[in-house]
Order: structure tokens, then C-alpha cells, then sequence
């Protein structure tokens, strides 16, 4: 190992880094700060595309440090330069060689290398040391073609220790192979478990809650369409409209919830509730506010029927009660549901009039929010008169 290999190895680390940012966004861009969840995700994509894998172990020692003064094994380096898009690691040092480095091909083994592997492979406890004598015997020996010939005169009487040894390390080798090959399936596994567990964990720990409105008075289903806003710390309110009848689902995994709920109608009501311990399903009772009501009652009967005479007694009538009910301050609005008119505002007596005009549209009239002041007079209203598309919708 020289001073440019270790060069070397710096720059094959800046190479994986920046393979691996092309398509994924770890926590810094600086693969010496990586952690956690960004080393897991760095070495299945080196499982996938170099059929590898380095423990996190190695991870801390090569890449956490920089510069290292240890270089990796070269099965390490030939699986990093593999993923960074190399052959080998030798083919990496040859495209990036410094100003006056010469290359030593890495591939030609002198026979010097030969005997002193060999000389390790004697050594090795695993391997008898007649089997690399009888290898050796046979490779610098001619060969021998006369089958007439044999010395089974001398032949060793220990063939059945030796055959003996041979099957027990063929039996365990095989075990070590299956569990080598197997054991990126099994941690790639577990990854996708944790991932999936990770990625879902809020749906999984989220339940339902159900909420039916009703008129508090009548015991029906409340006539309004309901505003309800869920209230949540340190967000803004989340707003839900709910057609009249029908109920109000909400799933979290939450443990408290506000719901503030309004209605043309009905009264405010705010509501907070505990969600350790209560129902899934629940019924809110809504006060209705009868001055509204009435208010509403009065601008959309209809003044229709019998003879002449008897209308107009009707439509006095109406504007009677209207005229007690709205202050002669109040502000009303009549909303549109197209481009050009967005909203028009209109005076009391302008209202007044058109509500106790006899036409047909005041049948799709609906009052969409009413206010009064303590005294009990209406001061806001704000309305609106659907198409006959929209009210058969």
C-alpha cells in the first residue's frame, strides 16, 4: 500500500458519494456525516447494484474518518468501484492516475506471490496439508499416461481419515455459502419491513370517530348545512362542511379533539373531548336559534293563494314581521354563483321587498348566516337564490 492508494480510496469515496445522490436525498450531502436510516438506505443500493454489502462497522471506520490511514480489503474496494461504475478497483486507479504515477498491473502474479500463498494455504488449519502436497506433486510432476503402471504399493493407508476430514468441510461450506448467498434476502427483509412500518406507521395507530348532529328541540336531523372547524395547537383550524343529515368522520391518533360548530340556525357550540376513553360513535345535540328560524320563515313563505285581497293582507303581514325583526342598520348580502356578480349588498327595505315580492324563485331562497345584536334585532344577513339546475342538483 502506497500514500496514492489512500489518494486513491478518497477519491472513490467522493465517487460513491456522489453515485448515490443522483437519485436519493440522504440527511447531508456529505457522506462522512451519514447516520442511521442514511447508512441502511446507502448499503441496499449497494446490494442491489454492486451484489454486495459492508458492514456499518466499516461504514464508520473508512467513511466517517477522512483521510483514512488504513486502506480497505480489496474485496471492499472492488465491490465500492463496482457501484461508483468501474470494473475493479484497479481499473479505477488506472482512470485516475496522478501526474507521474505508474501503474502496476495487478493482475500479473509473480511466482515468488504463488509460493507464498501457497506457503499460507499450508498453514491454514482448514485445508490438510496433504492435499496442497499432493496439488503441488501433480502440477510440478509430469504427467504419467501408462495405466499399466501403478504404485499401489505405496500408497497411504490413511485414505479413510483423509475422506473423512474432506466430508466434513464439504458439509460445512456449503452451509457457509447458503447463508452468504441468502443473507442479503434476509436483511433486505427485515429493511422492507422496518421501511413499510415507518412509512405507515400514522395510518396504522389512527382510529375513527364518528359524530351525528340533531335538533336539540325536534329531535331530527338539524336542516343546515354545518361549518365545522377542528382546532389544533399551534396549526390553523381545519374546516369541514357537512350536508344536513348526515354525520361527521374524523380519524386521528390524536388524544384530545376541538371541534367548533356553526350553523345558519342553530347556536355555537364548542365542543372538546378526550379521545382515551371515548366512543367511536357519538350524537351532538345543536340548540336551534328560533329567532333565525323565524327570521328565515318569514322571507321565504310564500304569499301565493287565494284571491287578491288576501295576498296583499299576507304580504302586510310579512313585512311587519320583517320590519320588527331587522335593525334599519342592517347589512345583507345576496351571493352569486357565477363570474359576474360575486356578491351585491342590499339595504333592509331593498330586501323587504324582494322576499315579499310574489315569484317563483323565492322558493330556492336559502339564508346562508344570520347575526343579531343583544337587543335581539337582525344586523347581518347574507343569502342566497339557486338556479333551478343547481337546487333539482
Amino acid at each position: 500500500m502506497t500514500d496514492l492508494d489512500l489518494l486513491h480510496f478518497e477519491q472513490l469515496k467522493k465517487d460513491v458519494q456522489a453515485q448515490y445522490l443522483k437519485e436519493y436525498t440522504p440527511s447531508y450531502d456529505d457522506i462522512s456525516k451519514w447516520k442511521g436510516i442514511d447508512i441502511i438506505y446507502f448499503q441496499e443500493d449497494l446490494r442491489k447494484k454492486a451484489k454486495g454489502n459492508i458492514s456499518e462497522k466499516s461504514f464508520y471506520t473508512y467513511f466517517k474518518n477522512s483521510p483514512v490511514t488504513k486502506l480497505p480489503r480489496i474485496d471492499m474496494l472492488n465491490l465500492l468501484s463496482i457501484y461508483a461504475g468501474y470494473d475493479s478497483w484497479y481499473e479505477f486507479k488506472k482512470q485516475h492516475l496522478f501526474a507521474g504515477e505508474l501503474l502496476q498491473d495487478e493482475e500479473d502474479v509473480s511466482q515468488e506471490e504463488i509460493q507464498q500463498l501457497e506457503k499460507n494455504i499450508e498453514n491454514s488449519p482448514e485445508i490438510p496439508k496433504t492435499e496442497i502436497q499432493a496439488k503441488n506433486s501433480i502440477r510440478n510432476e509430469p504427467q504419467n499416461f501408462d495405466l499399466q503402471k501403478s504404485n499401489t504399493e505405496n500408497q497411504s493407508v490413511n485414505k479413510n481419515s483423509e475422506i473423512q476430514k474432506n466430508s466434513e468441510t464439504e458439509v460445512i461450506k456449503p452451509k457457509k455459502n447458503f447463508l452468504k448467498k441468502n443473507a442479503w434476502a434476509v436483511v433486505t427483509s427485515i429493511l422492507i419491513v422496518i421501511t413499510g412500518f415507518l412509512g405507515f406507521k400514522d395510518e396504522i395507530f389512527l382510529k375513527e370517530y364518528t359524530y351525528c348532529f340533531t335538533d336539540a328541540d325536534r329531535g331530527t336531523a338539524v336542516i343546515n348545512t354545518l361549518e365545522i372547524q377542528v382546532i389544533k395547537e399551534n396549526e390553523s383550524p381545519i374546516v369541514y362542511r357537512i350536508k344536513p343529515g348526515e354525520c361527521f368522520k374524523y380519524s386521528t391518533k390524536d388524544k384530545i379533539l376541538k371541534m367548533q360548530i356553526r350553523a345558519p340556525f342553530y347556536e355555537y357550540i364548542e365542543v372538546n373531548r378526550s379521545l382515551e376513553n371515548a366512543p367511536e360513535e357519538e350524537t351532538i345535540e345543536l340548540k336551534p336559534d328560533d329567532y333565525k328560524m323565524a327570521v328565515n320563515y318569514f322571507s321565504v313563505k310564500d304569499v301565493k293563494g287565494g284571491n287578491q285581497e288576501e295576498q296583499i293582507a299576507l304580504i302586510k303581514q310579512k313585512r311587519k314581521q320583517l320590519e320588527n325583526l331587522i335593525s334599519n342598520n342592517a347589512i345583507i348580502y345576496q351571493v352569486y354563483d357565477n363570474a359576474t356578480y360575486g356578491i351585491e349588498t342590499l339595504d333592509k327595505q331593498k330586501y323587504i321587498t324582494l322576499v315579499t315580492t310574489p315569484t317563483t324563485s323565492l322558493k330556492n331562497l336559502s339564508v346562508i348566516e344570520m347575526k343579531k345584536d343583544n337587543k335581539g334585532k337582525i344586523i347581518s344577513i347574507k343569502f342566497k337564490i339557486a338556479s333551478t339546475d343547481e337546487k333539482n342538483k
